[in-house]
């Protein structure tokens, strides 16, 4: 098996721009079941090819410098899927955490998972926790996976913490504004999210990193995940240098800024 870090292809993708690349990256890997379809294939060797994507991703996310990759790799409301399919997608996320976890720390990469782990089995909570443990003071790429994730659910929790510190004494209810929620969501450690991406052709963000991404921009590619390489990734990021973030100022506003 290929080390995570080693390409068949330039270690690095097209010049950069100037412009300055986003810090944190978020992609919702989409298609892997129409691009096995499209094959005569099944949905799990659908799954099994989208594993390369996400090595190739993490390769060339490490080469161009970003700090932060959040990948959505199960939603909550995957487990209303077949549930063969639940199974196989449980059982390659545990031979991914088996197999792929100490090639990430050779390269300075931290793992971290965001999501409800109840839902997932004794042993694929104590592989997460492991594979945390060994990374954890790695100062390179931070790899974040979220799974049995949502957007929604990270805020209801976010609001419950809070919600207790008051119930407890420790936190007055005007003292809640939207820095202390942040402090309480998923993440609260890295930059928001800069630029989201979502392959396969839909046009939404599927309860994903909701307080997160709220001034991520939005890159959509009819490309399946299956098929999203390196290259893919570099143009993604080219699209994202192309924009002008505006963050509610006007142009002579940002230029003033950006003179300075």
């Amino acid at each position: 098996m290929r080390d995570i870090m080693t390409s068949p292809h330039s270690p690095r993708g097209p010049a950069a721009s100037e412009a300055p690349l986003p810090r944190h990256v978020a992609i919702i890997m989409d298609g892997n079941n129409r691009w096995a379809k499209a094959r005569g294939l099944s949905g799990i060797r659908g799954h099994h090819a989208g594993v390369e994507s996400v090595r190739a991703v993490i390769r060339r996310a490490a080469e161009r410098g970003i700090e932060t990759l959040t990948l959505f790799a199960f939603s909550s409301e995957n487990w209303k899927r077949p549930p063969s399919e639940v199974n196989a997608l449980m059982e390659l996320f545990l031979m991914a955490l088996q197999r792929e976890v100490k090639k990430l720390h050779r390269h300075g990469i931290r793992l971290s998972v965001i999501g409800e782990r109840n839902g997932f089995s004794a042993s694929i909570q104590r592989h997460i926790a492991s594979a945390e443990a060994l990374t954890r003071d790695n100062t390179g790429l931070h790899l974040v996976i979220a799974a049995n994730y949502g957007g929604r659910w990270d805020i209801a929790c976010a609001a419950r913490l809070l919600a207790e510190r008051v119930a407890a004494g420790e936190l007055e209810p005007e003292a809640i504004d939207e820095q202390a929620l942040d402090d309480e969501v998923s993440l609260s450690g890295d930059a928001p999210v800069d630029l989201c991406i979502r392959t396969s052709g839909e046009q939404r963000i599927s309860n994903f990193l909701l307080w997160q991404m709220a001034y991520a921009e939005l890159h959509f590619t009819p490309v399946l995940w299956p098929d999203f390489d390196g290259e893919a990734f570099d143009r993604a990021l080219a699209d994202y240098q192309g924009r002008q973030r505006r963050f509610g100022m006007t142009d002579e506003q940002l230029e003033a800024q950006q003179g300075e």
